[in-house]
């Protein structure tokens, strides 16, 4: 579904992001990107996500060239990134322009992040966990075949990013999309990845890649993924040689 060919990212201050990553990626899976800090991890999504398009090598989905904002992708940001002008129904159905049904599609997925009953709230009157349930519920919208997200929990409190990413997991069953998730959280990458890529260095470059040979739902804590933990904190170990 999604094919990252050779693709390297270089700054116009000479700063080299990442370089000669390559990845395939089918429908349906959920990826976890790890890495060390500076290594290209949030810009190689914004890459993916048309957002930044001053990159060499090639992005396919489906066999076609990303070369600008595309259709099949939404993306899910660290902060919310809510209108504070808007209604909380108005946010998530921003993207919606000249949709006749826009309200009672902004309202469906309202309804399936667990908001409903907030939809005329505006975003100061939120708690963090729920604008970015407002967040997600704006990027599934437009019905995307691929969600990107860049560390999406990693400014909430344990028990609402626990709940979160039971969210995620519930979408991506519902909604059978393909995933791509930067995170720090080796935890949440055993929890609801099929495969973990670590990136290290700088620029970043793929340094091993993790198959998670367990069916989800996962139960948190497992034996088996503290072992893989334990190996993934390992691998990102920058004492250890490249």
């Amino acid at each position: 579904m999604l094919a990252i060919e050779n693709v390297s990212r270089t700054f116009s201050n000479g700063e080299t992001g990442f370089k000669n990553i390559s990845l395939s990626i089918q429908k349906g899976e959920i990826i976890g990107i790890l890495g060390t800090s500076g290594c290209g991890k949030s810009t190689l999504l914004r890459v993916l996500s048309g957002l930044d398009v001053g990159f060499k090598g090639s992005v396919l989905i489906d066999g076609e060239a990303v070369s600008s904002v595309h259709e099949k992708i939404g993306m899910i940001f660290q902060e919310p990134r809510l209108l504070p002008w808007l209604k909380v129904i108005e946010n998530i159905s921003f993207g919606l322009t000249n949709d006749l049904n826009k309200h009672e599609k902004a309202s469906k997925y309202l309804e399936s992040v667990g908001l409903k009953g907030f939809e005329n709230h505006y975003p100061k009157d939120l708690s963090g966990g729920m604008a970015q349930r407002v967040a997600i519920a704006r990027a599934l919208v437009t019905a995307p075949e691929i969600l990107l997200l860049d560390e999406p929990f990693s400014a909430l409190d344990a028990f609402t990013k626990m709940q979160l990413q039971d969210l995620l997991f519930s979408i991506w069953k519902q909604y059978e999309s393909t995933i791509l998730l930067v995170t720090h959280d080796i935890d949440e990458a055993l929890y609801l990845c099929d495969r973990i890529v670590i990136l290290r260095g700088q620029p970043g470059m793929i340094y091993s890649e993790i198959v998670i040979d367990q069916p989800k739902p996962r139960a948190r804590g497992d034996a088996y993924l503290g072992q893989l933990k334990d190996k993934i904190i390992h691998l990102l170990d920058l004492s250890t040689s490249l």
